[in-house]
């Protein structure tokens, strides 16, 4: 993989993290970019972005020491998803994903040609959001 094509990975997760950029913001970019997706996998605490082609590249996520719990609670999901939406002042990517992990979100996958993103628990439930592009 090229490494602007990296980079442009690198940028997008750190900008998650310290709140340069929004969702939308970073799906444009990692679409420019040539990607067409990517997974984050909370219990490895990693990001992998893939590109048509096959290829991909994993980056380490920040370490999250909070564990996933047991039971996937869907209503939970889909309120931090509102929230995460909404723009919220006291809204963190970091604070999302420790709540996800406590409401039994184990990752999720984002497609850019489907416009959604699969998030799933350890014993595979999920729920689906629809974005718009």
């Amino acid at each position: 993989m090229h490494a602007d094509r990296i980079a442009t990975a690198e940028y997008c997760l750190k900008a998650a993290y310290d709140g340069r950029l929004s969702f939308p913001e970073i799906v444009g970019k990692l679409i420019d970019a040539g990607f067409e997706g990517y997974d984050a996998d909370y219990r490895r605490a990693i990001q992998i972005y893939y590109l048509p082609d096959g290829d991909s590249v994993e980056l380490a996520m920040p370490i999250c020491l909070e564990g996933v719990a047991a039971r996937f609670d869907d209503a939970r999901i889909a309120a931090l998803v509102r929230w995460a939406q909404s723009d919220a002042p006291d809204y963190s990517y970091a604070a999302f994903s420790a709540q996800a992990k406590a409401a039994g979100c184990a990752g999720y996958h984002v497609s850019f040609p489907g416009r959604r993103v699969v998030y799933y628990g350890r014993t595979a439930e999920t729920h689906v959001e629809l974005f718009a592009g």
